[in-house]
């Protein structure tokens, strides 16, 4: 059974008919300030500099995978729309990011992979398998989503925020080294942790997985890489099939591939006890220098395509406790992607809690 087989509703009072101020809404500005570390974070908000970027763009609407799938047009927009009737864009920087050089997708994914989503696009409308279709606009909006990853990266490295939430499309965790696969193109988390180290000189990056659905593609793109330290929460036994708590990695990386399966049902105490008593003493012993999360959505509790009881709280909660983490051996530095979250409200309500502890607010 496909992850789109397993859709129960697409309702939800979130949806397309919410007009979009884009221009207002993505009007980018300039804010110069020093790296600061987790002292100041009082003096931030003493002064009214922000914490916290947010990075999106109206484009990753444009990838539209057909009528009735769930990883639909509507997800971004009802993130937008919901935001902009809370007082959270005032108090963030919004970043409106450019697509990405092939040459950092390339970091990841062999220029043959890249080529093939190119002539999918180009040959639109169009599939990769039965989950994972293009439009014609989706070869450019998905190289816009690693963009929106390596924009986030940039704005924490460059001493512009502590941290950033980025709001893209497609989502990426499922994406192979030359498979597409899950509603996946590029694997945008994986190509984060690759320009931290390539562009910075970073040398242990953290990523953190709760979407609902296990990060396939990024546990394979590091299982033996004993640079990252993948963890990942989701339901289990699940789509796509990986994830039991043996695959712990092999060779060099043997160790540094942590999975905490739940079964269905599990809600946020389950959750957030896995991340404190698995994540966080493997973090101690990592001491990492940057932190990446898969921010998933689709354990929410009235999510269509799974069984996990997450709540709004529970993601604010499991943001709280990464970027504990990342104070203590990273200087505060995290960034999270969006990767699933397919029921409007959930996702939205989700994604402002998510945004609002990261920036404290």
């Amino acid at each position: 059974m496909t992850k789109k087989e397993r859709l129960k509703t697409q309702s939800g009072p979130l949806g397309s008919g919410h007009s979009m101020r884009y221009v207002a809404f993505f009007f980018s500005f300039l804010l110069c300030s020093p790296n600061l570390g987790a002292s100041d974070t009082p003096e931030r908000k003493k002064t009214g500099l922000a914490m916290t970027a947010f990075i999106s763009h109206p484009d990753y609407a444009l990838h539209d995978p057909g009528a009735m799938h769930p990883e639909r047009p509507d997800r971004v927009r009802a993130i937008l729309s919901h935001l902009e009737k809370t007082d959270l864009l005032e108090k963030v920087l919004r970043i409106t990011p450019e697509p990405a050089d092939e040459k950092w997708i390339e970091l990841i994914h062999p220029p043959g992979h890249v080529r093939r989503i190119e002539r999918a696009a180009a040959e639109a409308p169009s599939a990769l398998d039965p989950d994972t279709r293009l439009s014609s606009d989706s070869f450019r909006v998905a190289k816009l989503a690693v963009g929106g990853a390596l924009t986030a990266v940039d704005a924490v490295m460059e001493g512009k925020v502590k941290n950033a939430f980025a709001a893209v499309r497609p989502p990426g965790h499922h994406a192979l080294e030359a498979r597409a696969m899950g509603f996946c193109l590029f694997n945008n988390v994986a190509i984060a942790a690759r320009y931290l180290q390539k562009k910075y000189g970073l040398t242990r990056v953290l990523i953190v997985d709760w979407d609902v659905h296990h990060g396939n593609g990024t546990q394979d793109l590091f299982y033996a890489d004993p640079s990252v330290l993948f963890f990942s929460t989701h339901q289990y036994p699940f789509y796509p099939g990986t994830g039991s708590a043996e695959e712990t990695g092999a060779g060099e990386g043997k160790g540094l591939t942590i999975n905490a399966p739940m079964p269905a049902m599990a809600g946020n105490q389950e959750v957030v006890r896995a991340f404190r008593e698995k994540l966080v003493p493997a973090a101690e012993s990592f001491q990492p220098e940057f932190v990446l999360i898969s921010a998933g959505f689709d354990g929410h509790r009235r999510d269509p395509l799974a069984q996990l009881q997450l709540t709004e709280e529970g993601f604010a909660d499991l943001t709280r406790i990464v970027m504990d983490i990342a104070e203590k051996h990273a200087e505060g530095r995290v960034v999270s992607l969006l990767e699933g979250g397919y029921d409007l409200e959930g996702l939205a309500r989700s994604a402002e809690a998510h945004l609002r502890a990261l920036g404290g607010l």
